[in-house]
């Protein structure tokens, strides 16, 4: 069983940074993907960005030029850098690891940015 705890959600201006972190614990294995969704007011969840195995990086894009999302492969940890903010980055970001026929949620964190 994994357990993922993220963290780094909060309230910024547009235009400033948060960092999100996501953390494994449970199991050491090596994860297939490892993905950042979002889902704003009344929105659909939606990939934002996608880190495979072998390091090939996926952005929607919305976040292209702005985010970026990165892992430690030994801390277990994945990260999203987020620049530029904007209003409509405003919405509950969750990660979500897959290994094999195995598939996890994180609890979410929730971004809010100011205009």
């Amino acid at each position: 069983q994994v357990q993922l705890e993220e963290s780094g959600g909060g309230l910024v201006q547009a235009g400033g940074s948060l960092r999100l972190s996501c953390a494994a614990s449970g199991s050491r294995f090596t994860f297939d993907v490892m993905d950042w969704y979002r889902q704003g007011p009344e929105k659909q969840r939606e990939l934002v960005a996608r880190i495979g195995s072998s390091g090939s990086k996926f952005y929607v894009d919305s976040v292209k030029g702005r985010f970026t999302i990165s892992r430690d492969i030994a801390k277990n940890t994945m990260y999203l850098q987020m620049n530029s903010l904007k209003p409509e980055d405003t919405a509950v970001y969750y990660c979500y690891v897959q290994a094999g026929s195995n598939a996890y949620w994180g609890q979410g964190t929730q971004v809010t940015v100011s205009s």
